[in-house]
């Protein structure tokens, strides 16, 4: 145990918000997807690696196998739909969207084939690192999740649990067991009085503000964001006004997927992020998520800042207990709302 500098409390605190920042946005797209779907979506962490370790290939000059997990989740997604379509008597339907799903794969398979060994610039292969990975929270709710949209919480979470098994043990298949990080945004130092902070670190939470910024504007001020917090607040009441649950979960989890795949790419510089990383990284999202009791987006995102900053502290005077000591968190915060919360059985909400 190290005794505590005072003069260290400065750059404990920026690196913590900058790590908090990011737990915030994982946070928000937890609360965000359990509001909507009742999905505790335990792999949203694989979200961050599959966005790190994706433009790390990029960078490479490979095609990432992000591109290969799309292609088969596409080509399941599209024939579940055609037989919904065939078994509705709509099979011209059916025979559209498979045509579809296979024009869109194959742009894509052509697309990254001829960017990915170019190496194009670094703004390019962020763009198609989301144009990778965001795609993968809409195919999985429709191949996963969909199917069980009238399940319980809890085989619900089961389904979370295995496909986060699936999804680890394809990033390393895919990626390798190797480390890997992706080059910073910017190079250099930002000095503000005792406090250095790298310019990469200030993207991470300018970054992470704007889009916290951009999700209330979206809830708020559209259509698609209004009918995502009436099927929060009520799934019955938004069906009877026309909202598709099925629709209100894509949405929810292309915006999931996306924050993820945001996450990845801001920390790649920062952290060496491997095939396992993502649980770990989503669990501490997943704590703040409980500090807001899953349903507040403010008290989420203050608790995931605040998580950021016990691991930045506990990682320089008591590094052995980090873990513990954030995940510790979580237990007064449940035995609290389990005091005061009245639970409502899942046929009455």
């Amino acid at each position: 145990m190290q005794i505590f500098d005072p003069t260290i409390f400065p750059i404990l605190a920026a690196d913590g918000l900058t790590n908090g920042a990011v737990y915030a946005l994982l946070a928000l797209a937890l609360v965000l997807i359990f509001a909507v779907t009742r999905v505790i979506f335990i792999p949203q962490g694989e979200f961050v690696v599959f966005g790190t370790l994706t433009l790390a290939s990029l960078q490479l000059g490979r095609t990432p196998g992000t591109l290969w997990l799309v292609l088969a989740l596409l080509g399941i997604a599209a024939m579940m739909e055609a037989f919904s379509s065939a078994r509705a008597g709509q099979t011209r339907r059916g025979l559209l969207t498979v045509g579809g799903a296979a024009l869109l794969g194959v742009g894509m398979w052509a697309l990254i084939g001829w960017l990915a060994p170019l190496k194009a610039p670094l703004w390019v292969q962020v763009i198609l690192t989301l144009g990778l990975v965001a795609p993968l929270g809409p195919l999985l709710y429709r191949v996963v999740y969909q199917p069980l949209q009238n399940a319980t919480v809890l085989v619900l979470l089961i389904a979370s649990v295995a496909l986060h098994l699936l999804l680890t043990g394809l990033a390393l298949v895919f990626f390798g067991p190797e480390g890997s990080r992706t080059p910073a945004f910017f190079e250099g130092n930002l000095t503000l009085g005792q406090v250095t902070l790298s310019w990469q670190s200030l993207l991470v939470i300018v970054a992470s503000a704007a889009l916290m910024l951009g999700l209330y504007l979206f809830f708020e001020r559209t259509m698609p964001g209004k009918a995502l917090r009436a099927t929060a607040v009520n799934r019955l009441g938004a069906r009877l006004v026309g909202i598709s649950p099925s629709s209100a979960g894509m949405l929810t989890f292309t915006l999931a997927a996306l924050i993820g795949a945001l996450g990845g790419v801001l920390i790649g510089p920062s952290v060496a992020v491997t095939y396992d990383s993502g649980f770990l990284i989503g669990l501490k999202g997943f704590v703040g998520a409980i500090i807001g009791g899953l349903v507040s987006y403010p008290l989420a995102a203050a608790g995931a800042i605040l998580v950021g900053l016990i691991e930045s502290f506990a990682s320089f005077s008591l590094s052995a207990w980090k873990e513990v000591i954030v995940f510790t968190l979580i237990l007064p915060v449940l035995l609290w709302r389990s005091l005061t919360t009245r639970h409502i059985p899942e046929d009455e909400e």
